[in-house]
């Protein structure tokens, strides 16, 4: 059995942000030297798809920009749709100890969004355990009986007319997690209001691009005994 989503009639992205909504660059925010931080742009997927024509992603980026990295590199991901901070380990040792710190949870992250509806309270905790939704793949559904934990803390940034722009922090990370908590009701445990431009969960009318940007990083130096921490403003 599974919850319902709702999906609101967008409302316009003003236009000074719509203008800067979207960008194909790949930036190195910070190296070290076994480690980078990246900004991903929205629309580049993060590992390689099948097929040649979806062989560009940010790992293929990664590792020409850095060809003497060894390893897999990629220690996770982010919706294609998704912009924003990844780390990259660039040689075994590296790979397997930021592996590690995102499988025990020891890592810090945070996203800023823009919700395509109006927000009443201003923070909230969604705990809505999330499976595939196997007929309809790639989209992701509320399942109380087979669904893994799910977990997303938030709070308002702004409020303008009848867009929500939001901070998220997921304490998991179940695939379109924020986007199905996002989207999710508020009587059945959601925010009630999907991101904007979202178009599995909501409606893509109204923004060039999924408005959901991975904009903090925090993590264990595998190279040093340091903790780091990175930040990336949003375009939209």
């Amino acid at each position: 059995m599974s919850d319902r989503t709702t999906s609101p009639a967008p409302p316009e992205l003003p236009e000074d942000r719509l203008a800067r909504a979207s960008d194909d660059a790949v930036r190195v925010v910070a190296s070290g030297d076994s480690w980078v931080v990246i900004d991903k742009p929205a629309g580049m997927l993060s590992v390689p798809g099948r097929g040649p024509e979806k062989a560009d992603c940010a790992t293929a980026r990664v590792r020409a920009m850095f060809p003497a990295a060894t390893g897999p590199l990629n220690v996770h991901r982010l919706d294609m749709e998704t912009s924003g901070l990844m780390v990259f380990g660039l040689d075994p040792r590296a790979h397997a100890a930021l592996s590690l710190q995102f499988m025990h949870r020891q890592t810090a992250k945070s996203y800023v969004a823009v919700l395509a509806g109006e927000v009443a309270t201003d923070e909230g905790r969604v705990e809505l355990p999330l499976c595939a939704d196997w007929p309809n793949r790639p989209r992701q559904v509320v399942c109380r009986e087979r669904g893994k934990p799910a977990v997303t803390l938030w709070r308002v940034l702004e409020r303008r007319g009848r867009l929500t722009r939001v901070e998220m922090r997921p304490e998991t990370g179940r695939t379109h997690q924020l986007r199905v908590h996002a989207a999710t009701a508020r009587e059945l445990g959601g925010i009630g209001a999907a991101i904007l431009g979202d178009a599995l969960y909501g409606d893509p009318a109204g923004a060039p691009r999924l408005m959901l940007h991975a904009s903090h990083l925090a993590f264990q130096a595998p190279d040093s005994r340091g903790r780091l921490e990175f930040w990336s403003e949003p375009l939209f």
